[in-house]
Formats: C-alpha cells, structure tokens, sequence
C-alpha cells in the first residue's frame, strides 16, 4: 500500500494541554503560528473569509493500531459501537483531525481562530479557508450524536 510523509505547516498554540479533557471548545482560542519557510504573506488573503478549516494530527494522543472492530463512540457503553470512519475522534488510522474555526485575526505568519480542537503544540497539516460552495446543505446523522456532541462546542 502506498504511503507518504507529511511535513506540518505550522504549530497550535493556545491554553488547552490536557488530550482527555475533550469539551467545551467553543471559546477556546488558539494561534496557529506557520513555518517561516512560506514567508510572512503565506496567510494574505485569508482574512477576507469569517472561517478556516483547519487538518491537523492528533500527535500527542496514543495511537491505537486495531481498527477493525467498532467501538462505543468515547469509550461509553451507553452509545452504539461505530467502526473507525464513522467518527472524528483522535483514534484513527493516519491521527489526522480537522475542524472549521472562525478566524479572528491574520497577521503575518498567525492566524488566531476560536473552536479549534486541538491541544498547544499540535502540528497543522494544511489550512483551507471555508467557502459557501463546499459546505454541505441537509446534513443528517443520528439523534445519540447530537445528545453526545452537545457540550463539545459550548464555551
């Protein structure tokens, strides 16, 4: 099977240290500072949009190498075992995450968003701004998901 290395783009910093404390992240706000190599205007543009989405690896989460059997979503028995793909969460094959934040500033080499899942010191694979065009309409998903997501933004 084929397989490539992936080079960070830039570094998550911000308050959160903790990888089990995985709620409340709507006010969370995080400076995403991007490597030098792409020069101080890598980020020109990108302040015109209200969100970016933001791929990231979970690096500092265990991995976990047996994906073949479904498992309670978090670990709790009071949800339905879901196989690997029908989550988001930091046990995966590749460890990559990714959530659209909104911005709140560009300058330079930073950009600071608000919502961002991911603890300091993650490494960011890539930044995409948000665009109308590529946000689905009619969005469905199980009624346990939104009993179970319903803290995971709130501030």
């Amino acid at each position: 099977m084929l397989s490539f290395e992936i080079t960070p783009i830039g570094t998550v910093w911000n308050d959160r240290t903790d990888v089990q404390h995985t709620d409340n992240w709507g006010a969370v706000r995080s400076t995403i500072t991007i490597d030098e190599r792409f020069g101080d205007l890598c980020l020109q543009g990108l302040e015109g949009f209200s969100h970016v989405e933001v791929l990231f690896v979970f690096d500092q989460f265990p991995a976990h190498g047996d994906h073949r059997e479904p498992r309670p979503y978090r670990g709790r028995s009071d949800l339905p075992p879901v196989g690997v793909f029908a989550g988001r969460g930091p046990r995966r094959p590749n460890r990559i995450g990714v959530t659209c934040c909104a911005i709140e500033s560009v300058h330079g080499r930073e950009l600071t968003v608000v919502g961002l899942d991911a603890v300091s010191g993650t490494p960011v694979v890539d930044l995409k701004p948000t665009m109308v065009e590529f946000v689905p309409v009619n969005v469905e998903q199980p009624e346990w998901v939104s009993r179970l997501m319903s803290e995971y933004f709130q501030p």
